[in-house]
């Protein structure tokens, strides 16, 4: 490999300087302990601990916990936590929000409609049917939105309570959100936020829609007294609860956290850069709030969340570093790389602009230098966070750091996968399940595509080119078991619920496929269908919806 030092060129774009401070030419190598090297017996006296945990998982997050897919949320039951549950014999004890109704959940799912136009274009879409398609697009678009803000959805989110409906949920992730939201935002804050909607006849998205997926989760968030409940609170009221035995004790087993990709995904979503220093997170206007979080802010935040973490009674907790996000493929890596060795491109743009076709006075994109920083930053975050892990462990807590943001980079295809010239000497290559490696074309990182013969690349990312395939969160959950089994020694059962298993633990992969329906059932139109996910983009901004609460 090439090792190149890092030059004026990399730093010569509008940056603070905080942020121009930590850019490396190197990426941060992720960790390869959990336990960071500090006492590895602790689990074991954790797990001496007399009582059973009233609750065995509890989740707090972001959209990747809350098991988002092509833009919407839709079936709670494909997220990593759910796979991980069923493992454990909890499965019929996870509460999860489940009430995400019709048309294929919020705020759009991008899967539904492409196959909404399958069936009634067939396999391609020709240039006289572009009218009637057009046509049939801004009427499934006012389903949707009728659904939401005038019908059932409306009515439930908002007219009525779920609090009535089932305990505190054990999944209290919400997509969009970010560190802060998770220790700021409840069902009441949520509920008095929601404006009351316009049926726009030419922008027609749900409004409201990260407001009504996270009512889902936090209306059943309350006290004894009835007062809402931020996630962060949910999982203390939780861990309250003690053990099954005498109510004693911590009453959470295992607490996984996996938040902050949101500080800093906004800047691949909408591909624009705006650092938060100086910046009004909370700004009226939506193009004016920061789209990455500098250093000093990210820490900031992230002391107050972990200040309250550290209340949860939990006998286990794993905290997620961050993925670097300019891996993701909604920004597409045009032309040759910067450099010989370098892992970035000249230029990002969405998936559908070929080389051939892009042009930076045109269409939307960062830069390769943007992305650099963007990554160094992210580099800062999963330090402050590996450093909580360590100084916890130090204080006698049972805490663990799950590299994400290492398996991201160990899975990607155009960053390292195909140019071993970019590899840092760290990298080796994810080992996939045999069941993933033996399809045809083995899924990579790349933007999901296909057509009439099937799959033709992708296939970890879902078609909104952020949130991961039913396959994808499977990877997320065998990692995430692992390690709880290896590392922090818990215990896993059958169906029963009571028959421990010894072996380790193994997704059944084969059943993932079968029910992730972009790999068994890949869309015959998508090709086709690609120039409609570029008209969703420029006229309804749906990339930038999927991270944005409120209007």
């Amino acid at each position: 490999m090439v090792k190149r030092l890092l030059t004026k060129d990399m730093l010569d774009f509008d940056a603070p300087d905080q942020v121009k401070d930590v850019i490396q030419p190197q990426g941060r190598p992720p960790e390869t302990d959990p336990t960071l090297g500090i006492r590895p017996e602790l689990s074991s006296e954790v797990n001496q601990k007399p009582g059973t945990p009233r609750h065995r998982l509890v989740t707090i997050g972001d959209s990747l916990s809350h098991g988002v897919q092509s833009g919407a949320i839709f079936n709670t039951d494909l997220s990593y936590p759910m796979m991980i549950a069923q493992e454990m014999g909890w499965e019929e004890h996870l509460r999860r929000p489940t009430q995400y109704g019709e048309l294929g959940g919020l705020p759009i799912n991008l899967e539904y409609l492409v196959r909404h136009l399958e069936r009634q274009f067939g396999d391609k879409i020709d240039w006289w049917e572009l009218g009637p398609a057009l046509f049939s697009i801004r009427a499934f678009m006012d389903d949707l939105e009728d659904y939401w803000e005038r019908g059932p959805g409306w009515q439930g989110g908002v007219g009525s309570t779920f609090a009535m409906q089932k305990g505190i949920n054990h999944n209290l992730a919400i997509y969009g959100w970010n560190l802060k939201d998770i220790i700021s935002h409840d069902a009441d804050t949520l509920r008095n936020a929601i404006q009351e909607p316009t049926d726009d006849l030419l922008r027609q998205i749900v409004e409201n829609g990260n407001e009504h997926a996270a009512l889902r989760v936090l209306d059943s968030a309350r006290d004894s007294e009835g007062k809402a409940l931020t996630p962060v609170q949910a999982a203390v009221a939780l861990g309250q609860q003690g053990s099954l035995e005498n109510g004693e004790g911590d009453g959470i087993e295992t607490l996984m956290i996996m938040i902050g990709a949101n500080n800093a995904m906004g800047s691949v979503a909408q591909l624009q850069v705006r650092w938060s220093c100086g910046r009004d997170s909370n700004s009226p206007q939506p193009n004016e709030r920061p789209t990455v979080w500098c250093p000093e802010d990210f820490k900031a935040e992230c002391d107050q969340v972990l200040e309250q973490i550290k209340q949860i009674k939990a006998r286990h907790v794993i905290l997620a570093t961050i993925p670097h996000v300019t891996i993701a493929p909604i920004g597409r890596g045009v032309g040759h790389k910067m450099a010989t060795g370098s892992r970035y491109f000249p230029y990002y743009t969405r998936p559908w602009i070929s080389d051939k076709d892009f042009d930076p006075n045109r269409d939307p994109h960062i830069s390769g230098q943007q992305a650099r920083a963007i990554d160094s930053v992210i580099d800062q975050y999963n330090d402050y966070i590996a450093d909580a892990v360590r100084q916890a462990r130090k204080q006698g807590r049972d805490w663990y750091l799950f590299e994400l943001g290492g398996l991201l980079d160990c899975l990607a295809y155009r960053r390292y996968i195909e140019d071993s010239d970019a590899r840092p000497d760290w990298w080796t290559p994810y080992q996939l399940p045999p069941e993933l490696e033996a399809l045809s074309p083995v899924p990579d990182t790349r933007f999901f595509k296909s057509d009439a013969t099937g799959r033709t690349s992708g296939g970890f990312f879902t078609l909104d080119g952020i949130h991961p395939t039913t396959i994808g969160y499977g990877i997320v959950a065998q990692q995430l078991i692992t390690l709880m089994q290896q590392q922090a020694g818990v215990k896993f059962y059958r169906k029963d619920g009571r028959t421990e298993r010894d072996d380790p633990v193994k997704i059944n992969f084969q059943r993932l496929i079968a029910i992730d329906t972009l790999i068994s059932d890949p869309p015959k139109s998508l090709s086709s269908s690609l120039k409609w996910l570029d008209w969703l983009d420029q006229n309804l901004q749906i990339f930038q919806r999927l991270l944005r609460k409120g209007n």
